[in-house]
């Protein structure tokens, strides 16, 4: 490994930083996006079982929104249970911004890397060609200078494209993921207006 970095030269270094961070990326959105930990199953049955028993109480709505995005928002929803259709809508419509943008943590940078890395790695092929062209002078080549500048082309290149894939892979998959998460917790949350006003059983 370490041979591989010498030879590919000092612009493979911002891409070894880029593939580490994009690798905390994906595991990080990994384990926070699963649906158990975004969209518990049946938890708004539950919220409005809780509301029927206990009403709206304090410490339970507190438990709700520790839970999970969607239970911050059904918990902002039923904090406004009594007031009218507009008042508790638009609650349910602040928290769920939070909750988009909780989801959407991270995602930003990853397709920021996806995007940069083969840049990156044509940075490290034109410092290659750089000095497969400063190896040649008048009286003849430089044969070690010009495998030298080939290498650091050619691993750049290779190593952009490596981490650039994968990174633009994921990052399709965690943004289609939290588009079908916000559809959602959409509708549950118009569910939940329509039952605490009576249009819905």
């Amino acid at each position: 490994m370490l041979a591989l970095i010498e030879a590919a030269g000092w612009p493979i270094w911002p891409l070894i930083i880029a593939s580490v961070m994009a690798l905390a990326i994906i595991f990080e959105r990994s384990y926070s996006l699963r649906q158990v930990r975004v969209l518990p199953a049946n938890l708004l049955d539950q919220a409005l079982a809780n509301l029927r028993q206990h009403g709206p109480n304090p410490d339970v709505l507190r438990a709700l929104a520790e839970g999970s995005p969607l239970g911050r928002v059904l918990a902002a929803g039923i904090r406004n249970v009594n007031a009218s259709r507009e008042v508790m809508r638009e609650s349910l419509e602040e928290a769920g911004r939070v909750a988009a943008h909780e989801l959407e943590r991270y995602l930003l940078a990853l397709g920021t890397i996806a995007s940069v890395a083969p840049l990156m790695g044509l940075l490290g092929t034109v410092v290659g060609m750089v000095e497969i062209f400063g190896s040649q002078s008048p009286t003849g080549g430089n044969p070690a200078m010009l495998a030298h500048g080939i290498s650091v082309a050619l691993y750049n290149t290779a190593f952009g494209l490596i981490v650039a894939i994968p990174s633009m892979i994921f990052y399709r998959y965690f943004r289609g993921r939290v588009d079908t998460y916000l559809v959602e917790m959409e509708q549950q949350a118009i569910r939940l207006v329509e039952i605490a006003h009576g249009d819905r059983k």
